[in-house]
Formats: C-alpha cells, sequence, structure tokens
C-alpha cells in the first residue's frame, strides 16, 4: 500500500538528492541526448529534473566506427564506444547551456584506469548545478586485460575510494548488471565512500547474422527487456544499503517509473525510450503527476521502497 501523508498538495514531484532540492526524479539516461541542445527543437530541457551528461573523458574519444544501433524486438543494442568531446570541451562550450537554463546536471565521467578515473574527477570542478558524479564502472580496464572495472569487490572500493578523495562533488557508481550479487558490489562501492547509485547500466549482449551465421553487433542492451532485471538490482540494493539509488533500465512509460519508486529508487533515468518517442520523457513526468494525483500520493518519498513494507 501507499503510504499517504496527506491529500492538500497531491502530485509533488519535487525530491531531495544528495542535498539538493530538484523539481522532478526524472532524468535521462547518460548518453542518450547527446550534449543537450539536440533535443530542445522538440522540448525544453528544463523540462527534466536533473540532465545527465554523455560519459566525458579527460581527452576527446572517437569511439567506435559504425554501426553503432542495432535493433531487437524487445530493446537495443549500442555500440557507441564512449564517443564525447572531452571534459574541458563540454565545460567550455556546454556547460553554459545549462548555466542559463538553471538546469541541474550530473556529469557521468569514465576512464580506461584506475589512474583515469581520478584525474576525471579532479578535473571537475564544483558548480551549485552540479549535482554529482556519475561513475561510470562498467568500461573496460585496460590493465587487467579488459575486465569491466564494475565486476570485482575489491576492484570497485578501490576506485571509488581514490575517486572520493580528489573530489568535494558527491560520487555516484553506476553499476553493471554483468555481476553474480549486485548487492555485494553495491556494498563495496558504498564502503568505498559512494553518495548513490544508478542501477543499472546495459547488459553486454551480440546479435548474429543469419545467413553467415556469425556475429555481426556486439555492444551494451537496453529497452523493455531490461526492466525486470533492473528491478530486482533496486530492489536488492535498497535494503541492504542505505543511500539513494536512481533507477534505469527499460523504463519505458510512468507505470515503469512507480514501480521503480516502489521498488526503491529515488529518481529515475528514461533511455530507449526516447528512441522509440522522443516526447516520452515529458510524457513519463506527466503520467507520474497524475497517478499521484489519481491514488492521493502527495509526495515520491511517499511511495519510494513501499513494496518493502
Amino acid at each position: 500500500m501507499y503510504r499517504r501523508t496527506g491529500f492538500r498538495h497531491m502530485g509533488n514531484l519535487s525530491i531531495k538528492l544528495l542535498g539538493k532540492d530538484i523539481k522532478n526524479p526524472v532524468m535521462n539516461a547518460s548518453g542518450t541526448l547527446g550534449y543537450g541542445k539536440e533535443i530542445t527543437r522538440l522540448w525544453n530541457i528544463e523540462t527534466l529534473g536533473v540532465y545527465v551528461t554523455k560519459g566525458l573523458s579527460i581527452k576527446p574519444h572517437h569511439g567506435n566506427p559504425p554501426p553503432r544501433v542495432w535493433e531487437e524486438k524487445q530493446g537495443m543494442i549500442n555500440s557507441i564506444g564512449l564517443q564525447n568531446v572531452g571534459i574541458e570541451c563540454f565545460f567550455s562550450e556546454y556547460f553554459p547551456f545549462f548555466k542559463k537554463k538553471k538546469t541541474p546536471v550530473i556529469v557521468n565521467f569514465f576512464g580506461f584506469t584506475e589512474e583515469e578515473y581520478v584525474a576525471c574527477a579532479r578535473m571537475i570542478e564544483p558548480h551549485p548545478l552540479i549535482i554529482a558524479l556519475e561513475m561510470n564502472l562498467s568500461c573496460p580496464n585496460i590493465k587487467k586485460g579488459g575486465i569491466s572495472f564494475g565486476k570485482e569487490a575489491g576492484g570497485v572500493y578501490d576506485i571509488v575510494r581514490k575517486v572520493k578523495a580528489v573530489t568535494e562533488i558527491p560520487v555516484i557508481a553506476k553499476l553493471t548488471p554483468e555481476v553474480k550479487d549486485i548487492v555485494e558490489i553495491a556494498r563495496a562501492a558504498y564502503e568505498g565512500g559512494a553518495d548513490g547509485f544508478t542501477l543499472i547500466n546495459t547488459m553486454p549482449v551480440l546479435a548474429l547474422d543469419r545467413e553467415k551465421r556469425l556475429p555481426v553487433f556486439r555492444g551494451g542492451f537496453s529497452g523493455p527487456a531490461l526492466k525486470p532485471i533492473a528491478l530486482k538490482a533496486v530492489y536488492s540494493v535498497y535494503k541492504e544499503v542505505p543511500v539513494p539509488i536512481i533507477g534505469a533500465g527499460g523504463i519505458i512509460d510512468y507505470k515503469d517509473a512507480i514501480d521503480f519508486f516502489t521498488a526503491g529508487a529515488t529518481a529515475i533515468q528514461v533511455g530507449t525510450a526516447t528512441f522509440i518517442d522522443p516526447y516520452s520523457i515529458p510524457k513519463i513526468i506527466q503520467g507520474i503527476k497524475d497517478h499521484m494525483k489519481e491514488y492521493r500520493i502527495s509526495t515520491i518519498e511517499d511511495i519510494t521502497g513501499c513494496a518493502h513494507e
């Protein structure tokens, strides 16, 4: 059952995240809205509660050659290869846009070594609009043969601890689903100093050429089929680790968003849905508000984690 604290102000979408007041709990998933300006032909960027950047690295990164996207029945596979303009370019050319719009930002960043992660975090200066740094822990560690940084609890603890030591900005660990026990990984990140989680990143998959009978595309799978995996991760981690969770994976409409809140998410990220319908984010925000009014829910906090009661 939903918790009801009073009916005078039903449908209040504002939340508090890492000490900051956010007008609604809906974000884009990293990399799905470009650098923010691209979507403004359709709707205002300030519609979002928080904008999440593309993954940023120390220097510009060229990414993978095309094709980069592969459509599946229940989702899509992307193999962008972390293409980005680099931290310096983002803050000189793109961040002023968010300052003008007064839109809060979560900065997603990555590296291929621990040293690169630390250097990235050190380069990003605190700003009132920067809510957090989101560590992409699904990146391949080139010093360990390409194994993902996020697959070993000890490694997660070490890298989060080192990043936390060089920044005053809250750190969110974005975890890969490609692990035996995501609670163990989350607990390691928390012990290393993580202030929150994004659960989850895409699932590594491949596509086959039916005629050649050979792999034709490899990348990260996202979309509706990922939702039950992501939902279980949120539900499991919420019970064990006392920091905010941003739910991500397979959120197509407001009903999916509500499921994530009740599982324990404080906020949600929408990605693949914007490829299906570029207006999906504004529709999800309105849908959440309408649902709250219908069920006489005052705030998002009133339903956060209520599936555990």
